[in-house]
């Protein structure tokens, strides 16, 4: 079994202790690859479009950014973390999401994608988290995962896990905990199922792409649909 982990943030705070709490028991049943950001995508997006157009090579980051690619797709399972800063995620994963704009549906999202599981995992003091794990599980959806758990950690007084009242420490953590055990039981030889929402978005998205196509048979992401034979009676789903 493999997992890949992205970090938020490089503070060993408390989103890095619940997301260890979550990983505990997966420790020596699974290879986990972790990425700290902003170390491990130390760059923002220009918006140059070069990755949509010209292809996701064609990046100045595509060093880092087709690293965490690879693992992304090796894995079964997907753990996102995030602190909520000003009520959305840290700008270092929104700056990781906008790199991975190519892999939206309406351009070219990865066929494996389609089968896999991700947790995302958010807190805060206050309001917050939950935006903020929005802000990570709308992409996701996009690419195509249709299994999408989230764990918000709410905290009501400190923001510093040593200081954090003992019943809160313990709630958070028979909380992750019961996550766990849920991910944990799961044949992962068995992909995720792919539920209404996601199959209508990439319909949607197929009659877009069939319709470029025919007008631009040049087009990237017209090119990699008909490759896939998704303009035709394929689905990624049925891979």
């Amino acid at each position: 079994m493999k997992i890949t982990v992205i970090n938020g943030t490089e503070k060993n705070g408390v989103t890095y202790r619940l997301k260890e709490i979550f990983l505990e028991r997966f420790r020596e049943k699974a290879e986990i690859t972790e990425y700290y950001l902003p170390a491990d995508c130390p760059s923002f997006c220009t918006g140059c479009t070069g990755c949509i157009f010209r292809g996701e090579h064609t990046c100045k980051d595509a060093g880092y950014i087709q690293k965490i690619a690879a693992s992304l797709s090796a894995s079964d399972l997907i753990v996102m973390t995030s602190p909520a800063y000003v009520l959305h995620t840290t700008g270092a994963m929104k700056t990781l999401l906008d790199h991975f704009a190519y892999l939206w549906m309406p351009h070219r999202p990865a066929p494996e994608m389609f089968g896999k599981r991700a947790v995302v995992i958010t807190q805060c003091a206050g309001a917050g988290a939950k935006s903020a794990a929005q802000d990570i599980r709308h992409s996701l959806s996009w690419w195509g995962i249709s299994r999408i758990s989230v764990f918000t950690g709410r905290l009501t007084s400190n923001i510093v896990w040593e200081k954090l009242d003992e019943r809160k420490r313990r709630e958070l953590t028979r909380k992750l905990n019961r996550l766990s055990d849920i991910f944990f039981r799961i044949n992962y030889k068995n992909p995720a199922r792919v539920n209404a929402i996601t199959r209508i978005k990439f319909l949607i998205c197929r009659m877009l792409q069939k319709s470029l196509h025919k007008n631009d048979p040049e087009s990237l992401d017209g090119k990699y649909w008909a490759k896939q034979g998704w303009l035709g009676k394929g689905r990624p789903w049925k891979a």
